[in-house]
């Protein structure tokens, strides 16, 4: 039997997918002399085939299947009066809710399309934020400043930097001698990439850097340009990100005019 996903719940991820046109308001299929409607059918098609199935006569068959045995259910739930219950309305509601927002979302993305224009300038605004530089560091973080002073004075003494790392309290680089791999400023907190950029290869810093997680010790271990990926390449990750932006521009205007009490 071929598996079948669950229709989506997603709001505004999900909406950024064209909603299907429905057809005609026939008979897909009669259970029990109740009809499962034609557009029934096309939107749970639709659903499926958004997640990478093969439509074929396996498939269809499959569909009219899922749908029969959907029909039965349901129809013993209202035997039982679920459909009364105000939990299973208020479950319905939501969804009814979802369905309706991812509609009206991909109906506005639709209407209101990104520029390109647009999209080149947020395409500008990331190389400037990436930076020409990445940096590959390492770093030790403590709780108490006194610990960092510690771990400082060892490594004047010439102990090795990988070897301390391991009282680090960072879980991610702890084990790999403090090794933060390659990264730009921007990914670190501010107090920390200010030291970072400032330290030539091969040193550390001679006083603790307090951040919010606490003390570090930083070593730079290398440094080269960084040549960011070219515009078609993030293309889609940027509009997806401008249509999200543009939707929750829309929401915070309705929700600055709504009557709320």
């Amino acid at each position: 039997m071929l598996k079948l996903t669950k229709l989506s719940a997603a709001l505004i991820a999900g909406a950024l997918i064209a909603a299907p046109a429905l057809a005609a308001d026939k008979a897909f299929v009669t259970v029990n002399g109740q009809a499962i409607p034609q557009h029934v059918a096309d939107a749970f098609i639709n659903e499926q085939k958004a997640q990478g199935a093969k439509d074929d006569p396996e498939f269809r068959n499959a569909v009219k299947e899922e749908l029969v045995r959907r029909e039965l259910l349901v129809s013993e739930a209202k035997k039982k009066g679920l459909d009364k219950k105000p939990d299973v309305i208020g479950q319905m509601e939501i969804t009814r809710q979802a369905i309706l927002i991812r509609a009206f979302i991909a109906d506005y993305v639709k209407a209101n399309p990104v520029t390109d224009a647009q999209l080149k300038k947020d395409y500008e605004a990331f190389k400037t934020q990436l930076g020409g530089i990445e940096y590959r560091a390492r770093h030790i973080l403590v709780e108490k400043e006194d610990d960092a002073k510690a771990i400082i004075a060892k490594l004047e003494k010439g102990e090795k930097f990988a070897d301390l790392a391991k009282q680090s309290k960072d879980p991610g680089s702890k084990d790999n001698g403090g090794d933060l791999g390659w990264s730009v400023p921007s990914a670190f907190v501010k107090p920390f990439s200010d030291a970072m950029v400032k330290l030539e290869k091969g040193k550390y810093t001679k006083t603790p850097v307090k951040s919010d997680f606490g003390y570090h010790v930083i070593q730079l271990d290398d440094s080269r340009n960084l040549t960011p990926p070219p515009f078609e390449q993030l293309k889609p990750q940027l509009t997806q990100r401008a249509n999200q932006q543009k939707v929750e521009k829309l929401i915070e205007e309705l929700r600055a005019k709504a009557k709320v009490n």
